[in-house]
This record gives structure tokens, sequence and C-alpha cells, in this order.
């Protein structure tokens, strides 16, 4: 990072010492920076899979309302300003920066108070919303729920998308321990919306809001989802909610694009009166949605590139149903964390895969080595084949005959390299 910003360097010196669940030290700092979290009203979104496009979603649709909203979400693809948005831009280098350097100044009081690079962007979330008086904060909730820092958000609307088995050493063995973990994000006399499908999720989910006196509503019961065309380059899909009826299209590929989306609509529902969003409003917000890396794509040389982070089984199986629905078989480029399922991510994507290339994820030390990948996922994908990096097994794929789409899949971090190495249209120079 530039010298000119000091604290986003700062930042950076904060990565090594990882993830740290809890929320006494955010709370400690939120106290010393004259609570910035509750100056703004919220909106915490949690789950394993579509959270990202849940909030998105919901950012877009406040702000075609006409709301100055913010927007926080985790990981980044290339650049630390995505995670914060206002008024769907990325937030300056500069104003980030100013937004850590109050949070540093804040942790370096004494007694100190030890930061983790995602509690140190949280609290600049928090500031950078304040100082510019959003209408409305959507927050992604991180890790789990109850122990993620974005929880000391007092949270106007709790929302709970798709639960599946996921960092299970942190939050249980279990979708059920999960859930509780998630539920930890419910708030007294303000509703929570969950859109889990399946019976055992949903009771864990009525208990917590039983006891925490939050008002449960649960999207299976309160929507229905008619007409879905999924293609390659929109998603159709007729809703009705006991609001009103829409039609409505988003660029978000995918037949499980739709419930997140759906989710957002409900979202932006029950958020009334706090801010009311016209049909219209909501329909524009929908399909003005931009969430990169989760099936973007790309034409490169005359071939599609679609760029995927589908980080786990659930994500995976919701990859493969898109190319199911869509009659779509690709060559797939996939690099994925040690700590992941592999097993089960490449078993759900083997009925519709070509050609798979199995590439480590450079500069990640917890990312999984090519040959440790292709003994995992030997069983589903016997013929894949281990390249030494990205960029030479992307370069050897656009070569390649044939006019399959190729997808880069997996971890979040490979897809954030692939999306700048096909921004800066290197490949396309040579």
């Amino acid at each position: 990072m530039s010298a000119d910003f000091p604290s986003l360097r700062r930042l950076d010196s904060l990565a090594p010492r990882g993830m740290k669940l809890g929320l006494e030290a955010i709370d400690a700092l939120c106290e010393r920076l004259g609570r910035p979290e509750r100056r703004v009203p919220s909106v915490l979104v949690a789950g394993t899979n579509g959270k990202g496009s849940t909030a998105a979603t919901l950012a877009a649709i406040a702000h075609a309302a006409g709301m100055r909203v913010g927007l926080y979400t985790s990981p980044h693809l290339i650049d630390v300003t995505e995670r914060i948005r206002i008024e769907e831009a990325d937030v300056a280098a500069a104003e980030l920066d100013a937004s850590l350097e109050a949070v540093s100044s804040a942790a370096e009081a004494s007694p100190p108070i030890p930061l983790t690079y995602f509690e140190a962007l949280t609290a600049a979330a928090f500031v950078t919303f304040a100082r510019r008086r959003v209408a409305l904060a959507v927050l992604e909730v991180g890790l789990g729920g109850r122990l993620d820092a974005t929880n000391v958000s007092p949270a106007s609307l709790s929302v709970v998308t798709s639960i599946s088995l996921d960092h299970v050493e942190d939050l249980g063995p279990t979708v059920e321990a999960i859930a509780r973990e998630k539920a930890g994000i419910f708030r007294c006399g303000r509703p929570a919306l969950v859109e889990s499908p399946l019976e055992r999720v949903r009771r864990v989910f009525r208990e917590a809001a039983a006891q925490t006196g939050a008002m449960l509503h649960e999207m299976p019961e309160e929507a229905r989802i008619e007409g879905v065309e999924a293609s390659l380059r929109h998603t159709r899909f007729r809703l009705r909610t006991p609001v009103r009826s829409y039609e409505l299209s988003t660029p978000l590929l995918g037949p499980h694009q739709v419930f997140n989306v759906s989710t957002a609509v409900r979202a932006a529902e029950l958020l009334a009166p706090e801010f009311s969003a016209s049909a219209d409003a909501i329909a524009r917000g929908v399909a003005a949605v931009r969430w990169p890396g989760r099936l973007e794509r790309f034409a490169v040389r005359g071939r599609q590139v679609l760029l995927d982070g589908c980080h786990n089984a659930g994500g995976a199986a919701s990859l493969a149903a898109f190319l199911a629905a869509t009659g779509t078989e690709a060559d797939f480029i996939f690099g994925a964390m040690a700590d992941k399922d592999v097993g089960a991510m490449a078993q759900a994507l083997a009925t519709v895969s070509g050609e798979v290339v199995l590439v480590p994820v450079e500069g990640v030390p917890r990312a999984a080595a090519a040959e440790e990948l292709k003994r995992r996922v030997s069983a589903a994908w016997p013929d894949a084949r281990p390249a030494a990096g990205l960029e030479e097994a992307l370069r050897a794929r656009l070569s390649a005959p044939g006019d399959k789409p190729i997808i880069v899949a997996g971890s979040l971090y490979l897809v954030g390299q692939a999306r700048a190495l096909l921004l800066s249209a290197r490949l396309e120079r040579t």
C-alpha cells in the first residue's frame, strides 16, 4: 500500500494475528470511539452461503429507493476498499485510511486493545458510516454470528440465509449447532428473517426467537417463488410476499440466487416504516445489484470465463445446479483452502465438469497445494491435472480447442486473483 496511507499499511500488519471470535475487544473499542455503530440504523446478514449476495441486493434496493446506504462485506477480491461501499461506490483509500487512523488511535490508548484485521476493519466501517451519516448500514456477518465483531451493532433487522456445514471447528459439527451461532444476531422486539428450508434448522431459529424476543419471519412461509428462468446472462422469476407480487430480473446468476434475492426483497419490506421501498424501486435495485466474483462473466479471446467463489460444498452444489439448469458443461480451474472439504466440492461438480485443472492459491498459507488437491479430489475428478499457477492454467485453457465456458472456482482468494488478471487484459494481449 502506498506511503500516502499509513493506516492501511498498519492494517496489513494485523493479518498474522489471524481470527478471534468474541465481542470484548470490539465492544471496548467502539466505546472509545463514541459508539459509531449506534449512530446508524443497521441490518445484520449472516449465513453459510448467500449472505453477501443478499446483503448486496438489499443495499442496491435501498439505494434505488433513494437512501444513502452503506454496505460492509468480506472478504475483498482485489482491494480492501471493496469491503466498504457507500451509495454503491467503494470507499476511497484516503477515507478508509482516515477511519482506520481513528480506530488505531483508540486501540493504542491505555490500556491498549489488541485487534485482529477483521475487528479493525469492522470498526472502521462503523466510523465511516457514522461520519458519512448513512441512512442504513447493511452489515455482512463474518464468521458465525453470536461472537462475530459485527454483532455489536444494535441491528434493526437480522437476516440469516442458508445454513450448511462449514467452519465446523469454530461453529459446531451440525447444522443445528451452526444455526444457534447464527441466531446470536437476533434482537429483542426486532424482526429476524430466516431462509433455511430445513425444518430442524428452523426449529432452532424458533427456539432462539422465543428466547430473545425476536419476531421471527420464515421465508418458506412468507414467500412464493415461481417461473424461475436461469441463463448465462440473468435470472428471472416471480415473487409473491405478504406485501405484494413482483416480476424480477437480476444479474446474479443461478437458481440459488433466487432465494438470496427474495430474502433481500422481504428484508426491505420488513424494514418499513424505517424506510419504504416501492415495487419499482425494489425491481430496479434487484436489476442493478453488483456482486463480483459470484458467477461473474468475462469474455476472453471469444471464450466465456466465469468466476465463482463457491468456497464450500454448499456453494459447489449451487454452482452445479446452475450449470445443470442451463445445460452447461464447463472446464474448471479449481483451487481451495486446505481446511475445506474439497472432496465434497469436487463430487458436487463432477457431473457438470469437463477438463479440470488444479492450482494453488498463491500467497495464502492456508491454501492447499495442487498435488494435495489432486489426491483429495481423485474420486470425483480422476483425470484432474495440477498446474503451477493460475495464469499458466488460464492461458493453457484459453489456447486449447473447444468452446466450453471456463470456470475459475473455489476459494474467493483465487477468484480475486483471477479477476485482477482478467481486468488487466493481459490474457487478451498475449
